[in-house]
């Protein structure tokens, strides 16, 4: 039984998706207060990540309802959810809704978004937010025009155990920071060509996850001093690369796209007080004669909650160090060149 003005945590109803937050109850439990309506939200590019990760995420997330998608791939839909060739089409079919979660390639992201935002919703952009810094940058310009919410997501950055090393990191002594992160491009992402074209990152779209960890914990700002990137001859993007910091301390990073098996995605610190590893992409982390903390995948919930917060709040959230560092290390880098790479 609920007590007279007593408050009730944020629920949604099942059937039409109204979220009551902070609602004042009479001593029956009855509502006092006006609900307030879910978030219509669109997600284009219905992928494997829509599917693995943002889908579940989204129906997971109290305040936004999935209301309807967009895929150039006439196949691509998800069941009970109006679907729509393009974003164009979807908007001018649907003005209800009211934010635009962008799940495609980092190539054509741009017209997305500026098509959202001059319509007046709120956008979330899947990592990298863009295939340049200009256009993120004319994006974010764009969102303060409209009035509406932007959203660089880094979903690496919402593992279970990143806050625990931030902490951990904040008042240590920084000697060395090496970042090992290699996975299996066939496991990962089978047959998707772009990728490889230019835009595509190639072994920097899963290494501008560390990059994201790296740039989320390090006490201190680094900036790139050199990179080897090893391009196949038949490829426009980079299977491998190393790159170094300058700073403070020693920081490195390693990224590899033929590494098979299991993924490694590591990150080993030496302090003066000690060492650490950020492991499994950032859901285990173990210092030395410490305590270890680890958790369940729960990166892009997290991510949706906090995009329907920005949206509550008018805010908005634009981070491109990440990207920063990939950008500088394709100026930088030297090119090597590998052999041929077929799927």
């Amino acid at each position: 039984m609920f007590g007279l003005g007593a408050k009730v945590n944020p629920a949604v109803c099942g059937r039409c998706r109204l979220v009551a937050s902070d609602l004042l109850c009479d001593a029956f439990g009855q509502q006092k207060g006006p609900l307030k309506m879910a978030e219509k939200l669109a997600l284009v590019g219905i992928g494997k990540i829509a599917r693995d990760q943002h889908i579940p995420s989204i129906a997971d997330t109290p305040a936004l309802v999935l209301a309807a998608t967009a895929s150039r791939n006439p196949a691509a839909t998800v069941d009970g959810v109006p679907a729509y060739p393009s974003l164009a089409a979807l908007l001018e079919a649907a003005p209800e809704i009211t934010a635009v979660s962008l799940a495609t390639p980092p190539q054509a992201r741009f017209a997305d978004a500026a098509l959202a935002l001059a319509a007046g919703k709120h956008v979330m952009l899947e990592k990298p937010p863009g295939a340049t810094l200009s256009e993120v940058h004319a994006l974010e310009g764009l969102a303060a025009k409209a009035g509406v919410t932007l959203f660089a997501t880094w979903h690496s950055r919402e593992a279970a155990a990143v806050d625990a090393a931030r902490e951990w990191l904040s008042d240590k002594c920084l000697i060395s920071f090496h970042i090992s992160w290699k996975e299996d491009v066939r496991h990962w992402h089978p047959g998707q060509d772009w990728i490889w074209e230019a835009g595509g990152l190639g072994v920097f779209d899963p290494g501008i996850n560390a990059l994201s960890v790296m740039t989320a914990i390090l006490p201190a700002p680094v900036h790139l001093v050199s990179a080897d990137l090893h391009f196949p001859a038949n490829r426009d993007t980079p299977v491998s690369a190393r790159l170094r910091f300058g700073g403070p301390a020693e920081v490195t990073a390693e990224f590899d796209w033929l590494e098979k098996g299991p993924p490694a995605w590591n990150i080993d610190i030496e302090t003066r007080e000690g060492k650490a590893r950020l492991s499994q992409g950032g859901a285990r982390f173990a210092p030395e004669g410490g305590e270890e903390t680890a958790g369940a995948n729960t990166e892009y919930r997290r991510l949706y909650t906090q995009f329907a917060k920005l949206i509550e709040e008018g805010a908005s959230e634009v981070d491109l160090a990440p990207l920063r560092h990939v950008a500088d290390a394709f100026m930088l880098g030297r090119r090597v060149q590998t052999d041929p790479f077929e799927w």
